[in-house]
């Protein structure tokens, strides 16, 4: 083998390393960064329209937004109501609810003793004939001083919550004739509850401002 040969062989074996490409040091485009490929000259894509995130189609409209496609609030829930749902929202109530709403939802929670505006009790009339759409729709959008929950509160959790709700009205307003004849008996034969004054709330240390708008 004559020596140009070993040279040019050489060169051949080396040829490569020279082209050798690591991977940080690829041929792609940065966020944000410029681009002379497009004619907006931006090589960040704008999406076409209509996409929609996997996940985020919510075409639902009672599921997500609380009403139907008429855009009336719904009166029944979208999923069924079992012990889970009640359990699932009873925990998430006492979490984000009852600061204000208290545990029982008369709205003397500890945020109003504090001096924050009080809400409505849920027993009233108004809020116990109130479609449950009304209720997800509040959580959702939030209503008067009420801020929303949205980005709080999943929209699983959010019908899970009004699920409780609707269970904490029950509870302070059904009817004696819907028990069993043995818990009728033993209520009737009880003294009546005596009405206690509602505490008046304390001072508030500091200024609390609250969004301007209807009570809940």
């Amino acid at each position: 083998m004559t020596r140009a040969r070993l040279v040019l062989l050489a060169l051949l074996l080396l040829t490569p390393l020279g082209c050798r490409q690591e991977m940080y040091d690829q041929p792609k485009y940065k966020d944000l960064r410029r681009s002379n490929f497009f004619d907006d000259r931006r090589q960040v894509r704008p999406l076409p329209d209509g996409t929609v995130a996997r996940g985020f189609l919510r075409e639902d409209s009672r599921m997500f937004a609380g009403r139907d496609p008429g855009g009336a609030l719904v009166t029944a829930f979208p999923m069924s109501v079992d012990r889970p749902l009640l359990e699932r929202g009873r925990q998430r109530y006492d979490i984000f609810c009852s600061p204000c709403h208290d545990r029982t939802g008369t709205g003397d929670g500890m945020v109003v003793r504090r001096g924050y505006r009080p809400p409505p009790s849920f027993h009233i009339p108004r809020l116990r004939d109130a479609p449950v759409g009304h209720l997800y729709d509040v959580i959702s959008n939030g209503f008067g001083a009420m801020p929303d929950y949205s980005t709080q509160i999943e929209v699983p959790d959010r019908w899970a919550i009004v699920a409780y709700v609707r269970a904490l009205q029950l509870s302070e307003n059904a009817p004696i004739d819907s028990l069993p004849a043995e818990e009728r008996a033993r209520l009737e034969g009880q003294p009546a509850a005596v009405q206690t004054p509602r505490p008046t709330p304390a001072p508030a240390p500091f200024p609390i401002s609250g969004r301007a708008g209807e009570s809940r």
